[in-house]
């Protein structure tokens, strides 16, 4: 199981506060430490599970010295978040497409929401459990 740096923050008037330097823009929150705690792990595999789902790529995670080194998040209290997913990690792959075939992926992708990787992964599985049916 692999644990990620949350940071937590608190203000006056309000209540712990968790960020993932990892996953910009993924935070969540919790009336005591302890909520905030355990709503930062279920952010953190809710976040991680829609990202295998699209077929995106899980970072590592970052140790705590290069997460501390960062000034911003000098504010904020460090704390490991266990991932407590199934989700299998991602592999970058490299393949070879009819130009015109990748610009219509891109574009249907784009139009529907999804990353290039996620519409491919999608199609695949798509297509197997179609043969295996």
């Amino acid at each position: 199981m692999r644990n990620y740096i949350g940071l937590i923050h608190k203000e006056a008037k309000s209540d712990y506060g968790v960020s993932f330097p990892d996953f910009p823009g993924v935070v969540t929150a919790g009336s005591s430490l302890d909520e905030a705690r355990s709503m930062a792990e279920e952010a953190l595999t809710f976040h991680i599970d829609g990202l295998v789902d699209d077929g995106e790529a899980i970072p590592e995670p970052s140790t705590l010295e290069d997460v501390m080194a960062d000034p911003d998040n000098r504010d904020g209290v460090a704390i490991l978040v266990a991932l407590k997913t199934k989700a299998k990690k991602a592999v970058r792959v490299n393949v070879t497409l009819p130009e015109d075939m990748l610009q219509q992926i891109d574009a249907f992708a784009e139009a529907n929401g999804l990353t290039r990787s996620g519409f491919l992964a999608r199609a695949a599985k798509r297509e197997i459990e179609l043969a295996a049916a």
